[in-house]
């Protein structure tokens, strides 16, 4: 039977052993905009209850272990019949735990703010009729797996004696419900105070503030104004909370700071977009109000400003230089913390703190449609080292970048009057494609690029303003860019489909090879080349040049043979291999780390890791919704020489972190211990096991070479597309068996 002191032991391997005391980063020579000078507080909304069930014992016990030292504990206070004090999240018990399953008919409805609402309510319980309750977790979107382990019901003593937290939050909600069912809020959180030190105390309640003002010392507990939606009415004084907010002399009559919704700082209007920000922490401040900033949370869709950034949000309310908040209510504190300790007052041209290469998948295709010129300007701008070019073909023989040969998947090409052409190409997997090779340079510059939207079975969109935006790039412009661009350090052209390619009279590797000839790379140091591809017979054409030939291993593996090593050693210094390959999972919670980078690593092969995002849909549960967390453990915790990634500016970001210069990283900049949170489920509701990946043998990276360049006849007289032959051929290979057959020619000749 699992029990709470076991629970908490296995919530201490959650991360590495370097599990020590939270050492802080020398932050103390940047000045905070808070009103007292020193860092925000990092309140933790229930515990961690962006992964555990809400204010559970194993949501207390993990964010006291993976947040700042002096992290608050957020209790919402609820009362039982008999004027026990709970920590739940909502005034309906039901929401959060399964109440309803025990208590079947203990159902009721009760007018809240005036509001009739039904569920399950703690004034129709006494304590000891909760023993059994179980709490769960109470957001669909997060895991339910840790809702097997049971997880009694909490009072305030418990948390403070059990947990013990450095800091105290309790939240009173509804003091009002509680007194039309003869219970006093005011007598218990008085009461409590003489045996539990109570940090602050809010609540949307007027009346409630000012009747506890006097029985508390200041010093030591803080009064804190929640306001709530701006057209709420505050039930004591019936005004609206957008009144209250233009009185913020009045609150200081009766508290010492307030706490609003982050909207209320930085509005965000109905497309999801950031506004200008407001004066309320400013004006708080000049006020001699404290202000902190409500309802962060890592997997809620943010303003598309934050490009789905965690941290990047948080350093918008506490380091934009203008002002910033005196504390965050999060439901996920370990990225606060981070966002406090270690990202905060960072400038771009800071040392970078970990030696991580770069590389942009179609440059930040995050935020503008891949392989434009504005998706690549921002790479470079954000700190990309590498920029990547993945190089198709047109029908008059041009190569360019675009991120798949297939124009529906990354062009309008399917709104245009070019959808008539569509075409079935089972060697390349695509059905009713339209094929780059199907259209001249000049058509398809008539398209428009489409941002990847990779996560919208899930509604979460990029960039929606800028989904067309940007200009194609031929692979000579983008070379010419890159060349000229002094924060970059290389170029990555990737080439996939060149056997394809080469049937359709179209040598791929040949136009590559003359645009960097033409583009000055081949006789140049200032920026590397890389040359990628998944088909081994692609880099064996390059391997008489001085590019850095990368091998991408396009499947997820478990582990990699020695032969394949010696076999990958004779055409690439390079591999790219996949997350999972890495840090294999099941249902999105990592079962162990494999020892493939190390592997490759020891016979002197560099690893590159793909695809990291910034959606948090797109990352294991290990690492808390918080994209920075996750390259913290491929970077440090299994030591990958670089990333490839779709979003630049968190990577550069990351690399740059003042923690990962400490001699003891802080928890919340350790890597995770594979494995730990699946030791936290209880078996029977551990995720179903699934077949192994496959170790990748000799067998699957051996490629037989390209066919030669097919020659292809003009279109026809009825002008159905033929693609003409492209210039320089398909390799030197090609050209110097053509040269022999010129040479026997010229003797044959010359003999007769």
């Amino acid at each position: 039977m699992w029990n709470l002191r076991s629970i908490s032991c296995l919530l201490l391997l959650c991360c590495s052993a370097a599990f020590v005391s939270a050492q802080r980063s020398n932050n103390a020579t940047s000045k905070w905009f808070t009103l007292s000078g020193d860092a925000p507080k990092v309140i933790a909304r229930g515990g961690f209850s962006g992964l555990m069930p809400d204010s559970s014992f194993n949501a207390y016990t993990l964010a006291s272990t993976i947040s700042v030292a002096d992290w608050v504990a957020w209790c919402d206070v609820q009362l039982t019949k008999d004027g026990v004090g709970i920590c739940l999240s909502d005034i309906r018990l039901d929401n959060s735990s399964d109440v309803d399953v025990l208590f079947k008919n203990k159902q009721n409805t009760y007018l809240v703010n005036g509001v009739p609402q039904k569920g399950w309510f703690s004034v129709d319980f006494n304590f000891k009729d909760l023993a059994l309750v179980t709490l769960k977790q109470g957001v669909f979107s997060r895991s339910p797996r840790f809702d097997g382990t049971p997880q009694s019901i909490l009072t305030v003593q418990d948390v403070d004696t059990q947990v013990k937290p450095p800091g105290l939050w309790l939240n009173i909600q509804h003091d009002s419900f509680y007194s039309q069912h003869n219970l006093s809020m005011r007598s218990f959180v008085v009461s409590l105070s003489r045996s539990v030190i109570i940090n602050y105390i809010s609540s949307p309640e007027v009346n409630f503030l000012r009747s506890i003002a006097r029985r508390f010392n200041p010093r030591v507990t803080k009064f804190v104004f929640r306001f709530l939606s701006e057209d709420e009415f505050e039930p004591s004084t019936n005004q609206t909370y957008s009144s209250l907010l233009k009185n913020l002399t009045f609150v200081k009559t009766f508290a010492s700071g307030i706490l609003v919704p982050k909207h209320y700082i930085w509005p965000v209007d109905n497309s999801l977009y950031l506004q200008p920000h407001t004066s309320v922490v400013l004006d708080a401040h000049k006020e001699g109000l404290e202000i902190f900033a409500a309802d962060f949370a890592n997997d809620v869709p943010s303003a598309y400003n934050y490009s789905y950034d965690p941290v990047a949000e948080y350093l918008s309310y506490i380091d934009n230089g203008n002002f910033s908040v005196d504390g965050v209510l999060s439901d996920f504190p370990s990225t606060p913390s981070s966002s406090v300790d270690c990202f905060s007052h960072l400038g771009k041209n800071d040392k970078p703190q970990v030696k991580l290469q770069i590389i942009t998948s179609e440059g930040a295709s995050g935020d503008y449609p891949g392989c434009t010129d504005l998706a690549y300007t921002k790479a470079a701008s954000d700190g990309a080292d590498v920029l990547n070019c993945p190089v198709q073909m047109t029908k008059d023989g041009i190569p360019f970048c675009l991120g798949s040969i297939n124009l529906i998947d990354k062009t309008t090409a399917a709104q245009s009057p070019f959808s008539s052409i569509t075409t079935t190409v089972p060697e390349l997997k695509i059905t009713n494609g339209i094929l780059t090779i199907n259209l001249t340079w000049t058509e398809i510059q008539s398209l428009r690029p489409t941002i990847s939207n990779r996560w919208s079975v899930f509604r979460l969109f990029r960039n929606p303003k800028a989904r067309n935006d940007g200009n194609f790039m031929s692979l000579a412009d983008f070379l010419t860019f890159a060349k000229n661009t002094t924060s970059v350090s290389g170029v990555m052209i990737s080439i996939e489909n060149a056997a394809y390619l080469a049937k359709q009279g179209l040598g791929v590797t040949g136009a590559v090879l003359d645009a960097l000839s033409k583009s000055g790379y081949n006789n140049q140091t200032a920026k590397k080349v890389l040359i990628q591809s998944t088909d081994s017979s692609v880099l064996e054409e390059f391997k008489k040049s001085s590019y850095e030939l990368v091998y991408g291993v396009g499947d997820d593996i478990r582990d990699i043979e020695s032969s394949t090593i010696l076999e990958i050693k004779t055409f690439a210094k390079s591999v790219i291999i996949t997350k999972e390959s890495v840090f294999p999972s099941e249902d999105a919670f990592i079962i162990a780390q494999t020892n493939v980078v190390q592997k490759l690593q020891s016979s002197n092969l560099t690893v590159y890791v793909q695809l990291f995002n910034n959606e948090f849909v797109s990352q294991a549960w290990d690492f808390f919704s918080d994209s920075s967390l996750e390259l913290n453990n491929y970077a440090v915790g299994a030591g990958i020489d670089g990333v490839i990634t779709e979003y630049p500016a968190t990577a550069a970001r990351y690399r740059r972190n003042r923690c990962l210069g400490l001699k003891d990283l802080p928890p919340y900049m350790s890597p995770v211990q594979p494995g730990s949170l699946l030791g936290l489920i209880a078996p029977q509701f551990l995720p179903p096991a699934e077949a192994p990946n496959p170790v990748l043998t000799e067998s699957d990276v051996v490629e037989p070479p390209l066919p030669p360049v097919a020659k292809i006849n003009p279109s026809n007289a009825n002008g159905s597309a033929i693609a003409p032959t492209p210039p320089n051929g398909q390799s030197s290979v090609v050209a110097s068996i053509l040269m022999s057959s010129v040479a026997i020619l010229l003797a044959t000749i010359m003999v007769v």
